[in-house]
């Protein structure tokens, strides 16, 4: 079983996606950049990889990439917005 810190995240900025494969099971992240905005649109985890902080990852690591590029963050899926709540270090990126 994969645990959080060993998820691999892959960034495809062309298509507004990060993605991770977990035990022959794919994972996503889908975001729209709007002027300066990460707006994280969809979280997609498959049940047989559920409860193991895949989507944590995935949206952990979209967040940092957001910092890093000087970016917003508004999340518009409830997964996301629930958590950047959990998570207020991240407060100063909330658009």
């Amino acid at each position: 079983m994969a645990a959080a810190q060993d998820i691999d995240v892959v960034h495809h900025p062309v298509s507004g996606r990060f993605l991770t494969e977990v035990d022959g099971y794919q994972g996503h992240l889908d975001y729209e950049l709007v002027e300066g905005v990460m707006h994280i649109t969809h979280v997609r985890v498959p049940s047989e990889i559920g409860g193991r902080g895949v989507a944590g990852e995935l949206t952990r690591v979209a967040v940092e990439y957001a910092r890093t590029e000087g970016l917003k963050v508004r999340p518009m899926c409830e997964y996301a917005g629930d958590w950047l709540r959990r998570h207020p270090g991240y407060a100063d990126l909330v658009a």
